[in-house]
């Protein structure tokens, strides 16, 4: 599903380069669940954005279910992430003047589906996280695992091809992470769902088939 050959990667600051990544090499077959672990600055979330196609390699290649990725276009990578990968974040993401329902069909507003097939859509999703019945609610109205949850949704509504999550359960208590990695085994079980995860919790990390760690832009 994924093939990631050779990547390197390095910013700039002001004058300086700083290398991020070095010669990063990973295949990720379809329906893995692979955890990405290893101390901050190590490099896992820009290994993340470029598997997602937000970030660009140096150089190397990546490719996601048979897709060049770094070789698209701006707009044909955006149209490409818009169908392809599903993101979850540490802090959710979610627009507090839309209910759970608009903020999970936002990804549905750039597809050419009709309104009945889109609520179809968000309702399906929101069903799956257990979550039919705050399909009215605003993010302030639900807890931390919940908002979370409704993130999951949107990222799933789409039915990407891969789901990439960053420190998805950092900002959660051990009752709601507990139950948002469940959730992530069931989508990578059930839905075979292939999730490629950044981490720093071990408890997180065991529900991955591999866990790869980074350190100072190296697998080790």
């Amino acid at each position: 599903m994924i093939e990631v050959r050779n990547v390197s990667k390095s910013y700039r600051r002001d004058s300086l380069r700083v290398p991020v990544l070095n010669n990063i090499t990973i295949s990720v077959p379809d329906g893995e669940f692979l955890a990405l672990m290893g101390p901050s600055g190590s490099g896992k979330t820009t290994l993340l954005n470029l598997i997602a196609g937000i970030d660009r390699p140096d150089d190397g290649s990546i490719e996601v279910n048979g897709t060049n990725v770094a070789a698209l276009s701006e707009s044909a990578l955006a149209q490409w992430r818009a169908n392809n990968v599903g993101f979850i974040f540490q802090f959710y993401n979610l627009l507090p003047v839309l209910t759970a329902f608009e903020n999970v069909e936002l990804p549905l507003l750039l597809t050419n589906l009709p309104k009945k097939k889109r609520r179809e859509h968000v309702e399906a999703a929101l069903t799956l996280v257990g979550l039919a019945d705050r399909m009215g609610h605003y993010p302030k109205q639900l807890s931390g695992g919940q908002e979370q949850r409704v993130a999951i949704a949107r990222a799933l509504v789409t039915d990407p091809t891969v789901l990439v999550a960053d420190e998805p359960t950092g900002d959660l208590d051990r009752v709601s992470a507990g139950e948002v990695m469940t959730l992530l085994d069931r989508l990578n079980k059930e839905f075979k769902k292939t999730i490629v995860m950044v981490t720093h919790d071990p408890r997180a990390a065991e529900k991955a088939h591999k866990v790869m760690h980074l350190d100072k832009g190296e697998l080790t």
